[in-house]
């Protein structure tokens, strides 16, 4: 069976329950907060946040919470990241440990603030 596709965040959400629903919706209102210009999206099947590019990208897995930030939001916090398990792209927050949700808006604001650069340059 291929995976489903979502036609909203909040479509994607209404899948899960509990614990996981809930750790879900914390990142959710978290980074609403800290990146109130970026704009709620379904990109690559995933709940995500834009402004003129994806910032970051979220998702469930069978044990973690996948956090995508793009290459550069892994190698820019790779020390802040130890404990966690990393590839090129991607986090994984495992669901039997607390959200680092500090770690987790800053890599979202050095997200938001190096496609702002980005932006700028090209102007």
């Amino acid at each position: 069976m291929m995976n489903p596709k979502p036609e909203s965040v909040d479509q994607y959400l209404s899948w899960f329950t509990g614990e996981i629903r809930e750790r879900l919706e914390l990142i959710r209102v978290t980074l609403k907060n800290e990146l109130p210009e970026a704009k709620e999206v379904i990109s690559y099947h995933m709940p995500a946040f834009k402004t003129s590019e994806v910032l970051v990208y979220y998702a469930v897995a069978k044990n973690h919470i996948g956090f995508y930030p793009t290459n550069s939001g892994v190698a820019e916090f790779k020390n802040e990241l130890e404990e966690y398990q990393t590839s090129k792209g991607a986090i994984q927050f495992p669901h039997n440990k607390p959200l680092p949700l500090d770690l987790i808006v800053a890599i979202a604001q050095f997200r938001f603030l190096e496609v702002q650069a980005k932006q700028a340059r090209k102007k």
